[in-house]
């Protein structure tokens, strides 16, 4: 593929997949405010921006195998965990940025969790165990099975869980 284009494609992806978590957020605040339609259709150009970003990684090529994907998937927990996130919680520990700190940190924590969950799937694919997967929807911590009364990662009780299908 011609430099350019692949260059465009990885920004596109970027850009497109960074608006969609971004009108999700602002969809969230719109229903907060009482304003459902404008959720709505935040949550409409929401999922049209993940249309875009599945073409533009589909057109890079960057879709393999799952076994590949998994491989792919545990080397970028791994840089995030082991080198990002440690990086900017000590940036924003030095400039006594707590929300931020406190962000990354749950973060990391989970990463490292992914990257675990990620390898158990990957040295037993073919024979993974059907199990149910619930996510904190503060932290991101996901939990096996059932929802713990409380996170393991940031303390929130079982209510804030999300089971996933």
């Amino acid at each position: 593929m011609n430099e350019e284009t692949l260059k465009n494609l990885k920004e596109a992806f970027a850009g497109e997949s960074q608006a969609n978590r971004t009108y999700l957020a602002f969809a969230a605040q719109a229903d907060k405010e009482g304003f459902s339609q404008a959720a709505k259709l935040l949550r409409a150009a929401a999922d049209s921006e993940t249309v875009h970003a599945l073409k533009h990684i589909a057109a890079i090529g960057k879709v393999g195998t799952t076994e590949e994907n998994l491989k792919e998937a545990i080397d970028g927990e791994n840089y995030e965990f082991q080198s990002m996130y440690p990086r900017m919680i000590e940036a924003a520990a030095g400039e006594e940025e707590k929300d931020a700190k406190m962000s990354f940190e749950n973060a990391n924590a989970v990463e490292k969790e992914h990257a675990k969950l990620f390898g158990e799937m990957l040295s037993d694919l073919a024979g993974a165990p059907a199990v149910e997967y619930w996510v904190c929807q503060n932290c991101g911590h996901v939990h096996i099975d059932e929802a713990p009364a409380k996170c393991p990662v940031c303390g929130w009780t079982r209510k804030f869980f999300k089971k996933i299908d």
